[in-house]
């Protein structure tokens, strides 16, 4: 996983309440285990008619919501089901940030697990970002090692607790955590008795 220090670029507003992993991938996209290929498929029940034909009010067929880097979504944000899919997909369509008031704790844990930046703040900061980001230009900057979210006049530090901040900043998912033990591993498993 890449380390994530800052991320800079355009917001996306999707100002709804509750949406479940269901609703950012549904399950029949989810027959593969690769981590790449599923952007095409966020939202898609949103983004897409009864027929399958692109629904031109929804921001994922807006051209000028491509290349975004944040998305700024509601209350409850990745609730339900545990697939790992949904933070892939939200990836993978280019985004590097999900910032609302509360997110499903599966889904915070699988995006720290994968490098996808999940940010906590209060209701009325998300109503202001959410403003903001109707205009498709509007700049936001996320700095993590400082906790400041910045927006033209807009800026507010958040919370993050120190081991997924760690983490993040050093590029590490739970394997490479392990990995760092490595030579301390294999020093207990060289003393231990052949026949274990």
């Amino acid at each position: 996983m890449k380390p994530v220090s800052q991320v800079a670029g355009r917001m996306v507003p999707l100002p709804q309440a509750d949406v479940d992993t269901d609703q950012i991938i549904p399950k029949q996209f989810l027959t593969r285990t690769e981590r790449t290929g599923y952007g095409q498929y966020l939202f898609y029940d949103w983004a897409t008619t009864e027929d399958g034909q692109p629904s031109s009010d929804f921001f994922i067929n807006d051209p000028s919501r491509k290349g975004a880097k944040v998305l700024i979504a509601g209350r409850n944000f990745g609730c339900g089901s545990s697939r790992e899919h949904a933070v892939w997909a939200i990836q993978d369509w280019g985004f590097d940030a999900v910032i609302a008031p509360s997110f499903g704790d599966i889904f915070r844990n699988n995006s720290m697990n994968v490098g996808l930046l999940t940010i906590e703040l209060p209701d009325e900061l998300v109503s202001q970002l959410l403003d903001l980001a109707q205009d498709p230009a509007t700049e936001i900057r996320i700095d993590l090692e400082n906790q400041l979210v910045q927006a033209g006049d807009f800026a507010v530090e958040f919370e993050f607790d120190r081991e997924p901040k760690e983490r993040l900043l050093k590029g590490l998912d739970p394997i490479g955590m392990t990995l760092q033990q490595d030579a301390a591993i294999s020093a207990y498993e060289a003393k231990r008795p052949a026949w274990r």
